[in-house]
């Protein structure tokens, strides 16, 4: 399950022909923290800053994001957190120039990244929301995920012996699609990305980093 990732930098957003997009946000994103989503309105491709992790209309605060910020796509019809979204055809990517999984080597833990080899951007599936909490407007998304166990790549990794997941890539050619969905029928987007256009590497934090309390709170999601 994708915990952390990087945000599409500016240069691959000018890569991929998309809105200028200018705000400021953290390059590496946690759950909770927030991240460019990618949706369609009547007027085309839009922009919106978002809580990375799904912040339902019922939840009294925002920590339930720690919880919601990965959705098993078999179970999006019937989970509190995201049916509503789902149902309402609530459809968006965010866009992530890589991923970060654990993987186990003899028994270890070592953070693996996960990224596109020609360097653009890929566009993860996603189901956002928007709510009120106190008086402030909370957008909020949940990555969509699907079943990884006969997937080439990620397999390898997540603990042994234990249910594999992947986020569910969306191709660039079918980002329109996706977007225009007005049905809550995804079956034909369920597929793990195709290995021959991704690669994986060992992707270690510095123990000198300043953001070794990020990498503590990422251990523990895993």
């Amino acid at each position: 399950m994708c915990a952390v990732f990087e945000s599409i930098r500016p240069e691959q957003i000018e890569a991929l022909n998309l809105p200028v997009f200018n705000l400021e946000y953290e390059q590496e994103i946690y759950p909770n923290y927030q991240t460019p989503l990618l949706f369609k309105s009547e007027q085309g491709l839009e922009w919106r800053m978002v809580n990375f992790g799904m912040v339902p209309k019922w939840a009294e605060d925002k920590e339930i994001a720690t919880k919601t910020y990965n959705a098993r796509n078999e179970t999006l019809h019937e989970k509190p957190s995201f049916r509503d979204a789902f149902l309402k055809c609530k459809f968006a990517v965010i866009p992530v120039s890589k991923f970060y999984e654990m993987k186990y080597i003899n028994g270890k833990a070592q953070r693996w990244g996960v990224q596109r080899k020609d360097g653009r951007a890929f566009y993860v599936a996603a189901l956002y929301e928007i709510t009120k909490q106190q008086d402030q407007i909370i957008r909020s998304a949940t990555m969509i995920s699907l079943d990884a166990n006969e997937h080439e790549m990620m397999k390898e990794f997540h603990e042994p012996r234990t249910d594999k997941r992947c986020v569910m890539i969306i191709p660039h050619e079918r980002l329109d699609e996706w977007l225009s969905l007005q049905q809550a029928d995804i079956s034909t987007f369920v597929k793990g990305f195709p290995v021959e256009e991704f690669e994986c590497f060992y992707a270690p934090k510095s123990k000198k980093d300043s953001n070794r309390l990020q990498l503590d709170i990422f251990e523990s999601l895993m």
